[in-house]
């Protein structure tokens, strides 16, 4: 079983980071990973099969006055992420299920998704974006990473993208189908939406840019959503869809 094992410093001296090695070593405690994920705190990604020992671990720690324990629990993608990228994936403080990243932060996105395409099967995923942050090529990078074939449905990409059918061998859970929610719902006819629908109902991942355009005129609403991803180009920026009622012709590249 893997353990996520984060602590920050309180006061830093020669050896500490011996000491804390030298500790797991002796409850027979493995090291898979360490790395900092701030100026002042390291992460552990640590394997052992026995509570009994990590409950031991979290009462050596406390009483350690050179450091506080931040978190021990059962490792999550989170966590991985946390410990592979050196930072951490930024969640809304209201809606857990909205995730934040800057277009600096492209590979950590990439990261993140592709690792729920590999661990989930029927997802449904949102993405927030202005236009050309990288919202399209982001989620084909995360398609490519996760070994998956992605399928445009609907996109601004390269050129307009507004699919009708699709083969036999197209229609399968393992591809990931990407929807650009205003080209849809604003701008598809009648035979799209019944092949958007048809998308909608298949268990497999879905990614949607656009979401909310998307929910005001389907069926669907935001509780669907197993994630909304937010992706700015710095972390001040807002993404307003205003101008989108009056107009796409700012969305003819995403």
């Amino acid at each position: 079983m893997e353990w996520y094992l984060e602590y920050s410093i309180t006061k830093n001296r020669p050896g500490l980071l011996g000491d804390i090695t030298t500790l797991l070593g002796m409850l027979s405690i493995n090291i898979r990973t360490i790395n900092g994920v701030s100026d002042e705190k390291r992460a552990f990604l640590l394997e052992c099969n026995d509570e009994d020992q990590m409950n031991r671990l979290a009462e050596v720690l406390h009483h350690m006055p050179t450091i506080t324990v931040t978190a021990l629990h059962p490792v999550s993608l989170f966590d991985r992420l946390a410990i592979r990228h050196g930072t951490f994936v930024e969640k809304d403080g209201i809606d857990a299920k909205v995730i934040r990243f800057t277009r600096d932060e492209i590979g950590l996105l990439i990261d993140f998704m592709a690792e729920l395409l590999q661990s989930e099967e029927n997802l449904l995923i949102g993405i927030r974006g202005m236009p050309r942050v990288g919202k399209t090529e982001s989620m084909i990078a995360a398609s490519v990473a996760a070994n998956k074939r992605w399928i445009l449905i609907s996109s601004t990409l390269i050129r307009q993208t507004i699919r009708v059918d699709l083969l036999e061998e197209e229609l399968r859970p393992n591809h990931v189908y990407m929807i650009d929610g205003v080209v849809s719902t604003m701008r598809a006819g009648e035979e799209h939406h019944q092949l958007m629908r048809q998308v909608m109902n298949l268990p497999a991942p879905i990614v949607v840019e656009h979401p909310d355009i998307f929910v005001q005129r389907t069926e669907y609403s935001l509780k669907d959503f197993s994630y909304v991803i937010e992706l700015r180009n710095h972390p001040d920026e807002t993404i307003d869809y205003h101008h989108v009622k009056e107009g796409i012709s700012s969305y003819e590249l995403s």
